[in-house]
């Protein structure tokens, strides 16, 4: 595992981690959007 954080430095991590919240949080919201056109 020492070497994968070698390879990965934190600030990476955080920004991974940063994007994919965003993306969740992004595709949540077209998802709403598209459930109340829906309806």
């Amino acid at each position: 595992m020492s070497d994968m954080e070698e390879k990965f430095p934190r600030a990476l991590w955080v920004r991974l981690i940063i994007y994919i919240a965003v993306g969740h949080l992004f595709a949540a919201f077209v998802y709403l959007l598209f459930e109340a056109g829906a309806k």
